[in-house]
């Protein structure tokens, strides 16, 4: 009670005493009393402003909605409106609560898709990545390529797509990869020669399909386009589909990479 408090000649507490009673800053019951919520209503002798019990009592009040989530509007409402409902102010605070407790799940959610998005890649089960990339594909590829490229932009832009990628996307992602080295084996066994028209459209279609995993520039591309001739897996993968194929897949590259002004010889991952 604030007359335990009381010194002789005073009639309450200074702000700084009550501020160390309820447990808030000076400065904030200062700005309490600025906006006119809550103000020392006593004074001394000498004409300083003290706290009443009366005044205290109110203070503890509105720390008590503030700590509910009220602004200070509403607390002013709840407190000095006659009419005004306070079990009806709880209500909605309760209510905009719900929402926001909704949204702070949605976040969490998001946020452990894109943790998972990190440390896996794709965030499929084995079962459903080998339903969508076929029975050869390896499952361990993702947790590969990521203790290869676990650290660079690049798996920073495949894991923030992959965590919003739908396992329906991704099936139409990878029929749309299958399309292309279908439509690749075709043109070279039709003799498409690298630098043509036909050649300069297949590897823009594959850059702009491999930037669905992250953005591939033309320099990266030719990289790109070495790994899938001297790397055996890929190597492997594309002449599987046609005898030659990597290596012509390469060659368009190069080609379109010259077109462009690139020289393939110096080209690095940038």
């Amino acid at each position: 009670m604030v007359e335990r408090h009381v010194r002789h000649g005073q009639t309450g507490l200074t702000v700084g005493a009550v501020a160390d009673l309820i447990g808030v800053s000076v400065r904030t019951l200062h700005h309490w009393d600025e906006v006119g919520l809550a103000s020392p209503s006593a004074r001394t002798a000498a004409g300083y402003r003290q706290y009443t019990e009366h005044d205290v009592e109110r203070l503890h009040r509105i720390i008590a909605y503030r700590e509910a989530g009220l602004g200070l509007a509403a607390v002013r409402e709840v407190l000095d409106d006659a009419a005004a409902d306070a079990g009806a102010t709880l209500r909605r605070q309760r209510a905009q609560l719900a929402e926001r407790i909704e949204d702070l799940q949605r976040l969490d959610r998001r946020l452990e898709r894109m943790t998972d998005a990190h440390e896996r890649g794709i965030l499929l089960s084995d079962e459903e990545q080998n339903d969508i990339f076929g029975d050869d594909w390896d499952p361990r590829g993702p947790e590969n390529a990521r203790n290869l490229w676990g650290g660079t932009d690049q798996w920073a832009q495949f894991a923030e797509r992959s965590a919003q990628r739908t396992p329906a996307q991704w099936r139409a992602l990878s029929e749309a990869m299958s399309a292309l080295q279908r439509d690749l084996a075709d043109a070279m066994s039709a003799g498409v020669a690298p630098g043509s028209t036909e050649a300069e459209a297949l590897v823009e279609r594959h850059r702009e399909l491999f930037s669905n995993f992250f953005t591939l520039s033309r320099d990266m591309q030719v990289c790109l386009g070495r790994m899938f001739e001297s790397d055996p897996g890929f190597a492997a993968h594309y002449d599987g589909i046609r005898h030659g194929l990597a290596s012509w897949f390469r060659q368009i590259i190069d080609e379109s990479a010259r077109m462009h002004g690139i020289d393939p010889d110096t080209a690095v991952w940038r």
